[in-house]
């Protein structure tokens, strides 16, 4: 779960700290590595020339890197010592988790005594990535901040959330996959009861930023001050790192980027005029699936568990079963032979309780490939394109459906477009970090009155044209987007 952080990352992210003014500074670097974020950090705050003091506690458990932590940590005092700033240092060999985890149960008033010792002016951090387990011990020792898996470096951000002094700044490189989502709305949910995000630097490519260590995953730069410090958010924004020293930026209020108010806290991240006219345009809408009668549930076939009933071929005692790669935008495919896919399913005792009734839906993948052009892929499935009784979904797949009746043909057609087109693509990537559509995050998705989805639908099916520009002309004309 560590990856180095590249210099210009860490010179970059050094750089966001505004100094304070404070002759004795408190710094935390929680998972140091090699100590680069924090020599960052105090090289400009020194250069800022205010601070006679800084005190830098620092958490490595990589026992291959910590000789190599201290040749650093020794360098930089004598650093310091050239420049009238006192450094002292204490580099922990401990798991930082499990060491402080204690201050994210109880309220503030309880335990905020006990903690008044161990609050940080600046805390910097590249913490490490990789999901915890239900019943790993990080997990359990921050329960009260889990719903669900999560990933290692939420808890370092709630635990750093506590530890932050007053008018202190945290400063961020983390996966955008916090942003939305089930699993991260716990943390969320904590995490803004504690800070504010006052600026958010976001990359273009995902390839970039770490592509020594080939971390494909969306990466987001964060500080964060007390709650209640910032009602505007600044969001700058580079293509990669070699444009970080003049990134692009723009100020938002804050809620426009995060309403704290909702359940949900989602944070939305637009990166240009394109994005914030769709935000916007989300925004007035008023309708959803709830209000609509329709519902989004995941595809009920779990093929381990159904093995002994896949088949490659149809007979009298089988359904067709729709995969993942049977959906392709605006075109439910099959059959597809496919390895290990086979492509129908028995209906038996044991496997009917998983089929569908054989009716419209839309079928949307659940998942993206880090190299799909879009995160949204749905295509329209008509009861009548078989003849049978039931239909298999398999669990990769989403689907939509009216419970109580069907979806009419103009519904099918028109919720599919939407999905398919480059500004819902563009609407999910605001706040969608990873490669997961998550039926949970299409729940809340504001749709157009149902007319129009209608309407939009009839026009498809009129014009019999189903090509994926035809469907962007046609949605962007619509509301009237540049």
């Amino acid at each position: 779960g560590q990856f180095f952080t590249p210099l210009a990352i860490s010179e970059f992210m050094g750089g966001l700290a505004t100094p304070s003014g404070k002759k004795n500074i408190y710094v935390l670097d929680p998972g140091c590595g090699l100590a680069i974020l924090s020599c960052t950090l105090i090289e400009h705050l020194v250069e800022a020339g205010k601070s006679e003091h800084i005190s830098l506690a620092l958490y490595e458990t990589d026992k291959k890197v910590v000789p190599l932590t201290e040749d650093v940590l020794s360098y930089l005092k004598v650093w310091c010592q050239e420049r009238d700033v006192n450094l002292d240092y204490q580099l922990n060999e401990s798991d930082f988790v499990l060491e402080k985890c204690e201050c994210l149960d109880g309220a503030d008033t309880i335990f905020g005594d006990m903690f008044d010792t161990e609050r940080f002016d600046y805390i910097i951090s590249n913490p490490p990535y990789f999901k915890v387990a239900k019943d790993d011990i990080h997990t359990r020792s921050c329960a009260s901040i889990v719903d669900g898996q999560t990933n290692i470096y939420a808890l370092f951000m709630a635990i750093c959330a506590k530890m932050l002094a007053e008018g202190g700044q945290m400063i961020f490189i983390t996966p955008r996959s916090f942003a939305s989502g089930r699993y991260f709305q716990s943390f969320r949910d904590f995490l803004f009861q504690h800070v504010s995000i006052d600026l958010i630097h976001l990359f273009n490519t995902r390839k970039d930023t770490f592509a020594k260590d080939e971390v494909l995953q969306e990466l987001v730069i964060m500080r964060m001050v007390p709650v209640g410090n910032s009602e505007r958010i600044i969001v700058s924004y580079s293509q990669g790192i070699s444009d970080l020293d003049h990134p692009y930026q723009k100020e938002y209020a804050a809620s426009e980027i995060v309403d704290v108010s909702s359940d949900e806290k989602v944070v939305y991240l637009p990166v240009d005029g394109h994005d914030e006219a769709i935000l916007s345009l989300f925004r007035s809408w008023d309708g959803n699936m709830e209000k609509y009668g329709i519902k989004i549930s995941t595809g009920p076939v779990v093929a381990f568990r159904a093995y002994d009933f896949i088949v490659n071929k149809p007979s009298d005692d089988t359904v067709p079963l729709y995969w993942l790669h049977n959906v392709v935008k605006m075109l439910c495919d099959h059959p597809v032979q496919k390895k290990d896919k086979g492509q129908y399913i028995k209906v038996t005792p044991e496997t009917k309780t998983a089929l569908l009734p054989n009716k419209n839906y839309v079928l949307l993948r659940r998942f993206s490939s880090k190299d799909d052009s879009s995160r949204l892929v749905a295509a329209p499935y008509f009861g009548n394109m078989a003849q049978y009784e039931f239909v298999g979904i398999e669990n990769k797949l989403n689907y939509i459906y009216r419970p109580k009746g069907h979806l009419r043909r103009d519904e099918v057609m028109g919720i599919t477009a939407l999905l398919d087109s480059e500004m819902f693509d563009a609407w999910f990537r605001t706040f969608n970090g990873n490669i997961n559509v998550s039926a949970t995050e299409l729940r809340m998705m504001p749709l157009p009155p149902i007319e129009t989805i209608r309407e939009i639908g009839k026009k498809i099916i009129l014009r019999n044209n189903y090509s994926i520009d035809f469907i962007n002309d046609l949605v962007l004309d619509y509301f009237k987007i540049q």
